[in-house]
């Protein structure tokens, strides 16, 4: 390059400078102050939500949504400074947007799920739900995925489509739930004393409700037993616990009385052809 161009250049440097240098000045400046004052708005917001006692998931959704728009507006101020015509910029904005949207278009049903998730709030963290074909505690509701703890403590991320797309079953969303056991008996046992002792097992335990009454009745006559229905009521937090003492105490108690559990039994009948 030789002394002339170097001239050259620097002269158009420095008009352009002169031109356009107040105006990059400020964009700057308004990228700076513009970005804190969004991140100042978005957490006074926040903090207003948790006042209020919005769900924790909602407020830090909305935190992000309101700092990224601000965070637009104030791209687009700046980039008005600089000379950019702001509705060129947002015809820019806009097919760059549609071309996102179509790559990421699972991850915005995701999305989109996540916010139904949150909005019509089928559960909340803790919750012990079944979904998708996993049962697990509710350990974090994101955007775009849901985190659940199982009983043997993993960790499943399940994305929100999933969710939202399958059946809830939330486990423990209500305060009482009933217990669902099946008692066979043989059929040369006494059923009265069999519905008296299943009684007594269901009384004896403080944990089980008596509003609503337990039901303990004969359903069905089968092919090797006689079944016996016990449906007694507990707190939820008590189901297992109840559940499993329950059934340990129905097998020693039954034992105790002479009362059988018959099983399945299939008697074969072995014939000798005759020698020829």
């Amino acid at each position: 390059m030789n002394s002339e161009q170097y001239i050259q250049y620097m002269q158009l440097a420095k008009s352009w400078l002169v031109a356009k240098g107040p105006g990059v000045f400020s964009a700057i400046v308004i990228l700076i102050i513009g970005r804190i004052v969004a991140r100042w708005i978005a957490a006074l917001c926040s903090k207003a939500l948790v006042k209020a006692k919005v769900d924790e998931t909602l407020v830090r959704f909305l935190n992000k949504i309101i700092y990224y728009v601000l965070l637009i507006a104030v791209i687009i101020a700046a980039a008005d400074q600089v000379g950019i015509k702001t509705t060129s910029f947002l015809a820019i904005l806009g097919a760059a947007s549609l071309a996102i949207a179509l790559a990421l278009k699972d991850s915005l049903a995701n999305f989109a799920s996540g916010v139904m998730l949150i909005l019509f709030h089928p559960f909340k963290v803790g919750d012990v739900i079944t979904t998708g074909g996993v049962t697990g505690s509710v350990h974090q509701i994101d955007i775009v995925s849901t985190v659940l703890i199982t009983g043997d403590n993993q960790k499943i991320v399940i994305p929100n489509k999933t969710i939202t797309s399958s059946t809830i079953t939330n486990i423990n969303a209500l305060p009482t739930r009933r217990i669902d056991l099946l008692v066979g008996i043989g059929y040369d046992d006494d059923i009265r004393q069999a519905k008296t002792t299943l009684d007594e097992l269901v009384k004896a335990d403080d944990r089980i409700l008596t509003d609503p009454p337990p039901t303990i009745a004969v359903s069905e006559l089968a092919d090797s037993s006689v079944n016996l229905i016990v449906r007694p009521w507990v707190k939820t937090t008590d189901y297992w616990k109840v559940r499993l003492d329950l059934t340990e105490k129905i097998k020693l108690t039954f034992d105790e009385r002479g009362i059988s559990f018959p099983y399945p039994q299939q008697d074969v009948h072995m014939h000798q052809a005759p020698a020829d």
